[in-house]
């Protein structure tokens, strides 16, 4: 069946002209049996006809011409003539006598002649139900032109009946009025007498066979149709196998694109997946929002936790920061320890100043989003959680595929990147600073102080950065107080004090009072 189907396919042109000659020779077999059932009819009409021909002459011989000539050319019309020296028979008896022989040696072909006025020395005619209606309605009617047809049959042959009316003439009506044994003697001319029928039967097998030609192309197309429905029924077989390999890999394929999705920015994997990035080596140099986190003091908190509870905690930190990033639509390029690198501006930009402010709001969220996770960690017994500075430039940077043909990685490179690693070491921890392109695009949308002019290694020219006044962050719980804000970082657990940790946290919180209080004064 493979084989059979595979030479189907590899041959296109070989069945499309099998398809074409079908179309053509259907046609061509009903034509041809279409002459055949003309040849047919007419044989079978010219036989029955010579075949009536041949009764009548046969009849006409013995019962009219013989008779005249053993009665020395003396003839008498009557219907018992066979009583009668030189006795022919009149016109109704030739009918019923006649219908009689053609009945008894024509098969196929059926003549009666009947009447509901039989003389009185002739047996009663049964009359069908067919003959008894038609001989009513031409009896009502009148008219020696009607006609009337009856179709009956069984399932193996047809019969086709056609009765007209037997309709007096003049001598007809002279005879049936004067004879003795008529049964009504009031006939006028054109008074409807009786009816002739004639039945016709044919065999249902010979109209058959007249479509030989039809059959045999049904036949033949009907083969040709079962092998191609077994062939497709193969095909079918094994498209299904086909298919469900297909969708075996392609469900292997999801799952794999699935996991390598969780290596790539959402951005990055939608462009490659739908076919609008091609994976090649390949850069380009576009106007990009820059940011770097990192967060104060990692290596001594490292120290302070056991290898499970850090992998715990910053796993924790990158899952919130990466959801929030996401939300603004930032492109992670990559983690390194505990620094996130993202950028706005590719592959999708909204225009440099809505990257900046896009970046500026994420930034602030993560610190404020952070802010609330220490308080969560406090909460679970951690005594040193994590506080993250941020650095946040923009600038021409390249950004494209690095590396070489059998590994490459999507990142960016350029010395606007880098200063956007050295802005957030001078960062403040919980702050955030910004170069002065960065402030220039977003003034309008937050308050920032310059600092000092910097020069930083890499970076040829002197950069003022810009501090963000971040929103100030009061939050307690229990008995942990936490306050932030511009010149006061204050932090303080209760639970975890002795009483001299309190003793000296209360003198501590004094001095502070009383600078502030000198301060004012």
């Amino acid at each position: 069946m493979k084989f059979i189907g595979r030479y189907f396919l590899d041959r296109p042109a070989w069945v499309g002209a099998m398809a074409f000659l079908a179309l053509i020779l259907l046609p061509v077999a009903v034509f041809m049996d279409l002459r055949s059932i003309s040849d047919q009819n007419l044989q079978s009409q010219a036989t029955t006809l010579n075949r009536v021909i041949s009764v009548f002459r046969s009849y006409y011989a013995s019962n009219v011409v013989g008779r005249i000539l053993a009665a020395d050319g003396q003839a008498q019309p009557l219907h018992t003539y066979l009583d009668t020296n030189g006795g022919i028979p009149i016109p109704a008896t030739l009918s019923i006598e006649l219908g009689e022989e053609i009945g008894a040696r024509q098969g196929d072909v059926t003549y009666r002649f009947v009447s509901k006025f039989p003389f009185r020395n002739r047996a009663e005619y049964a009359l069908t139900p067919f003959e008894i209606e038609a001989l009513e309605k031409f009896t009502a009617n009148g008219s020696p032109n009607d006609s009337a047809t009856d179709v009956s049959g069984s399932l193996l042959s047809r019969e086709f009946t056609v009765a007209t009316p037997v309709v007096m003439g003049s001598a007809c009506v002279a005879c049936h009025n004067n004879h003795i044994e008529s049964p009504k003697k009031d006939w006028r001319v054109g008074d409807i007498r009786g009816i002739q029928t004639i039945t016709v039967r044919q065999p249902l097998t010979l109209n058959l066979w007249s479509f030989k030609y039809l059959l045999a192309y049904l036949t033949t197309a009907g083969g040709i149709g079962f092998l191609f429905a077994l062939m497709q029924f193969g095909l079918a077989r094994e498209f299904g196998g086909l298919n469900n390999e297909l969708e075996a890999k392609n469900e292997f394929l999801v799952k794999i694109s699935t996991k390598l999705s969780k290596y790539l920015p959402p951005q990055i994997y939608e462009s490659i997946f739908t076919g609008e990035k091609e994976v090649e080596i390949s850069t380009e140099r576009k106007k990009l929002t820059v940011f770097f986190s990192d967060i104060k003091d990692f290596t001594a908190t490292t120290e302070r936790l056991q290898p499970e509870e850090l992998t715990n905690l910053l796993n924790e930190y990158f899952s919130e920061m990466s959801a929030i990033a996401e939300r603004h639509g930032a492109t992670i390029d990559k983690f390194i320890g505990d620094a996130i690198v993202a950028f706005f501006g590719d592959p999708v930009t909204r225009g440099a100043a809505e990257d900046a402010r896009a970046c500026l709001k994420m930034a602030v969220e993560m610190q404020a989003r952070l802010t609330e996770l220490n308080l969560e960690w406090l909460e679970r017994g951690y005594e040193h959680p994590f506080k993250a500075r941020i650095g946040i430039n923009t600038g021409y940077c390249n950004v494209g595929n690095f590396g070489s043909e059998s590994r490459m990685n999507y990142t960016i490179i350029g010395a606007e990147a880098n200063l956007a690693a050295r802005l957030e070491s001078i960062a403040k921890p919980g702050g955030i600073v910004m170069s002065y392109e960065t402030w220039a695009l977003v003034r309008n949308q937050v308050s920032a102080r310059p600092m000092r002019p910097t020069r930083f290694k890499g970076i040829s020219r002197e950069v003022v950065p810009y501090e963000v006044n971040m929103p100030n962050s009061s939050q307690s719980t229990g008995h942990i107080v936490k306050e932030s804000t511009t010149g006061m970082e204050l932090f303080l657990n209760t639970t975890n004090l002795d009483p001299d940790a309190r003793e000296a946290a209360r003198q501590v919180l004094l001095r502070g009072i009383a600078a502030i209080d000198e301060t004012d004064s």
